[in-house]
């Protein structure tokens, strides 16, 4: 009965009352819907560059989102996303994607990534699992009153939501940054838990609410 209560509470929209450390946990999201999603709450309102990071894990082979960052003029004010095509990822930075190919996007498996973008040299880069892209031009103006969502693509500003781009797998170690990252910084959060948090968005201090049938689980398990 206890687990059935929980199950119908984390079924329901949900907030987290102040930010939560969500370090060892993770978000699943276990079905496709068009409506099961986490909103990410970000204090800082406008910015000019983005570094996100985030590790995540799924079997599909579809388009599907991985972050979506929505403005009231711009769907896709930053948004990271996996195409159908095998190791393509694009990055779409205020409605201009560029789409990096060969990044070795295995299946069940986790993958640390990072993107940064900036207004003022147009310029957006990728990373996989330590591994740099080239780097690509985009344009687009500094974001402002940001909707950040976790499993679905936004096509509109918090909605809009598409059932074949939605995410089904795991998500955590989500942060965010209002300045692009150095690739020194970059490295360590690839490679331990030792770097910067961010500053827009932060997983050991993170202001959300869940919305439909999304999991906050251990990230690991220990057995006896």
């Amino acid at each position: 009965m206890a687990r059935l209560l929980l199950l119908m509470v984390v079924m329901l929209p949900a907030c987290a009352a102040t930010p939560q450390d969500l370090s060892g946990k993770m978000f699943t999201f276990p079905q496709e819907t068009n409506t099961a999603h986490v909103r990410l709450n970000a204090p800082l309102q406008s910015f000019s560059a983005v570094t996100v990071c985030l590790r995540s894990v799924t079997d599909l082979d579809r388009n599907h989102i991985l972050f979506s960052l929505a403005t009231p003029s711009v769907d896709n004010g930053f948004l990271i996303f996996k195409t159908a095509t095998r190791d393509d990822i694009e990055i779409n930075a205020q409605n201009k994607a560029v789409t990096f190919g060969n990044q070795k996007y295995e299946l069940n498996e986790w993958h640390s990534i990072c993107s940064t973008w900036d207004t003022e040299s147009g310029l957006v880069q990728l990373w996989v699992d330590g591994k740099a892209s080239i780097k690509k031009f985009t344009s687009g103006s500094a974001i402002n009153s940001p909707i950040v969502i976790l499993g679905q693509e936004q096509d509109s500003y918090g909605g809009g939501f598409d059932m074949s781009q939605s995410f089904v797998g795991a998500i955590h170690d989500v942060h965010m940054w209002n300045y692009v990252l150095s690739p020194c910084e970059i490295q360590r959060y690839m490679e331990t838990s030792n770097f910067t948090p961010g500053n827009v968005l932060n997983w050991r201090a993170l202001d959300f609410q869940i919305t439909g049938r999304v999991l906050i689980e251990d990230r690991f398990i220990t057995c006896n």
